[in-house]
């Protein structure tokens, strides 16, 4: 990881339950003015970029790459997205959610974030 930041005016969802073959919805970003999504930065080799659009379903269609701008403690910097192609909707499951707010956490987001996402409603537990 080289740094963290936040993707302004956008909010972390979950979509895809029906679409990526998932016991329940993944991660993705929507836009949404005055909203904001922490996110980690990492340097990735030109490789892994390749192996990663691959993994994540860039040439079939299942994401879309985005470059969007981070507001950082040192200023704005351009860094690639997965955003799922397909509607917002479904639940995580209670694994996958707990599994988001960990890595939130570990990257060093505030614990209200992190709250926030712990609270979100699950397939195992719907709130």
């Amino acid at each position: 990881m080289v740094g963290t930041g936040w993707l302004e005016d956008w909010r972390l969802t979950f979509a895809g339950e029906d679409l990526v073959g998932w016991e329940g919805a993944v991660t993705t970003i929507v836009p949404s003015e005055g909203d904001r999504v922490f996110v980690a930065l990492y340097d990735v080799h030109p490789w892994d970029e390749a192996r990663l659009d691959e993994v994540e379903g860039v040439d079939a269609g299942t994401y879309t790459k985005l470059h969007l701008r981070v507001s950082t403690l040192d200023g704005d910097v351009t860094a690639w997205v997965y955003v799922l192609v397909g509607f917002e909707g479904g639940l995580p499951t209670s694994w996958y959610l707990n599994e988001i707010a960990n890595a939130a956490q570990k990257a060093g987001a505030p614990d209200d974030y992190v709250q926030s996402i712990r609270s979100r409603p699950t397939r195992n537990n719907q709130v």
